[in-house]
């Protein structure tokens, strides 16, 4: 141990207990998600939020660095309807701005569950932060449910 902040095992893994890390949840299922808007996901369910960097929806990062973020978002009552739903990361680094995963809600049927899931790898700078959105186009109805297993989490790696 160095100083209690860095363990180094004998068989030569590394632990770091003060490394920024989070995971959250919705606390509850965000019903009716509106139509022709754009709405943040509420993550109110904390699993761990190593440094405390997480709160009101919003990860800020403590320090410059590379930063692991991952969006699993699962959904609900997605309307047949509409033709996309587009969920966001967005960044406060103008250079990041907004990473979007799209896809076609027309698949399936009126009560189709359909899950959006993706990960990157980017450069934060202390206090940038990081949240989770979703746009619907001005179709159909505002029926969609982001439901509690959807999970945002993230970690600093270097």
């Amino acid at each position: 141990t160095i100083s209690g902040k860095l363990r180094i095992h004998g068989s030569g893994a590394v632990n770091m207990p003060l490394q920024p890390a989070f995971l959250v949840q919705p606390a509850s299922n965000q019903d009716n998600i509106p139509i022709n808007a754009t709405t943040t996901v509420v993550l109110g369910s904390e699993i761990f939020d190593i440094g405390g960097n997480f709160a009101s929806n919003t990860f800020t990062a403590p320090v410059t660095g590379k930063y692991q973020l991952n969006v699993k978002i699962n959904f609900t009552n997605v309307d047949v309807t509409s033709d996309y739903v587009n969920v966001y990361l967005t960044t406060s680094n103008s250079s990041i701005g907004n990473i979007v995963n799209t896809f076609g809600s027309g698949a399936g049927d009126l009560d189709t569950y359909q899950t959006v899931a993706f990960s990157t790898l980017i450069s934060m700078d202390a206090d940038d932060t990081a949240h989770v959105t979703i746009n619907l186009p001005n179709q159909g109805a505002a029926q969609m449910t982001v439901n509690t297993e959807s999970k945002f989490s993230g970690y600093l790696v270097a």
